[in-house]
């Protein structure tokens, strides 16, 4: 079967488990649809947190950004983790012990001030419309390239499944509908990697091979390689970071300070039991997410070594079909400079003649490594998954802060 087919398959069914899961958990009563009743086993919350925290930046972009930045590409690694941290350790179990439904009605009742209350809504309604729109980017950029319909009608196909899963099972219906996305996105995630990291360094672990020598019998190792590809088109060392040591932990404190405020994953904690419960689920999520943490930097050197072997100095007439299919969306841009016909995929700007959306890095690496296609299309999936399961939490957010908080 081809890609298309495949990836209608596979998201076909993944759609139509979150749908089937929402009517199996909708909510009954107030307390469900807010705190899915206040009763979610703290590993189920767990993976509902991950799913909830790894959003489409994190399986889209991050490794994206990684692949073109290099060393420099590691501050969102340790500021969003280091947020999710400071989240677990200062923030969600002390939350939960005060027993309120939402962010805002915490803040009103701990201050004493409907002022503060409304503050409060204003703040998680910027944070959460601002952050839905960079989810509904990343199903717009898969059902773009994989299910070949224009960016805006994919927007619209997610936000009706997600609307639909969201209104109908609240708190109760995303929160086990988010234990099923996260099973699916580390999985998309994963299987790649696994499959790349053998075809490069003979090593299935994704994270020893990253730092592994390379399966051709060179004895040159992974990084040392991609540093000379690097050197040969003009650029930085993938290895050799551009950033001072106090630019670093500045970045890296601002990405952990806002991400630790994300008002879709705090609520998260409001669902189990108890703080000690909030406690335990933050643990289970935290060894979740590291998964797929620690394996970006592994995805975004197999799929920049692959990109830079497979499109520079190459013709462009002789490019592979994934070229002309990403090429297609918009996403990659040639423009033949020197009239050649090679593809000029350099450092110097004015020479430089491939512009390559470092959100397709992701999403195209299985294509560039020739990978089966249903493992394409489960990549699809896997998007997906990450951009609805973030999306759900922030629409609820939106909604409970509405009519709970402020009407």
């Amino acid at each position: 079967m081809d890609i298309q087919i495949w990836t209608y398959l596979i998201v076909g069914v993944s759609f139509a488990l979150y749908i089937g899961i929402a009517i199996w958990s909708r909510a009954g009563s107030t307390d469900e649809f807010y705190v899915a009743g206040g009763h979610v086993h703290p590993l189920a919350n767990g993976m509902a947190t991950a799913a909830d925290w790894m959003s489409a930046a994190s399986f889209i972009s991050m490794a994206g950004l990684i692949s073109f930045m290099g060393f420099d590409g590691a501050v969102y690694l340790m500021g969003w983790t280091g947020g999710y941290v400071l989240l677990a350790l200062m923030l969600a179990p002390y939350l939960r012990k005060f027993g309120k439904f939402t962010v805002p009605d915490f803040i009103g009742d701990r201050y004493y001030s409907d002022t503060a209350r409304t503050v409060g809504v204003v703040c998680a309604l910027i944070v959460s419309f601002t952050y839905v729109a960079g989810q509904m980017r990343g199903v717009g950029v898969v059902f773009a390239r994989f299910l070949e319909v224009p960016i805006n009608t994919g927007v619209i196909i997610g936000m009706i499944i997600v609307f639909f899963y969201a209104v109908l099972g609240g708190m109760k219906g995303i929160t086990y509908t988010q234990v099923a996305q996260y099973c699916i996105l580390i999985f998309a995630y994963m299987v790649p990697a696994i499959f790349i990291s053998i075809q490069l360094t003979g090593e299935w672990i994704p994270q020893i091979g990253f730092g592994s020598q390379l399966a051709d019998g060179s004895g040159t190792y992974l990084m040392d390689k991609l540093d000379g590809l690097h050197r040969e088109l003009g650029f930085a060392e993938y290895t050799a970071g551009s950033k001072s040591t106090l630019d670093l932990f500045a970045i890296t404190m601002a990405l952990m300070v806002g991400t630790a405020g994300l008002p879709h994953v705090i609520v998260r904690f409001f669902t189990v039991p108890s703080m000690k419960d909030a406690r335990i689920s933050a643990g289970y999520a935290l060894i979740l997410i590291a998964i797929l943490y620690t394996t970006a930097p592994a995805i975004a050197a197999f799929a920049r070594t692959n990109l830079i072997e497979t499109v520079s100095n190459t013709e462009y007439d002789a490019m592979p079909e994934w070229f002309s299919n990403w090429e297609a969306t918009g996403l990659i841009t040639f423009d033949d400079k020197n009239a050649d016909g090679m593809i000029q995929y350099v450092a110097d700007p004015d020479e430089n003649e491939l512009i390559i959306d470092r959100d397709i890095v992701v999403l195209a690496n299985p294509e560039i490594a020739q990978l089966p296609n249903w493992v394409i299309a489960l990549v699809a999936a896997g998007g997906l998954a990450a951009a609805l399961s973030t999306a759900a939490g922030l629409l609820l957010v939106i909604s409970t802060s509405v009519s709970h908080d402020l009407i």
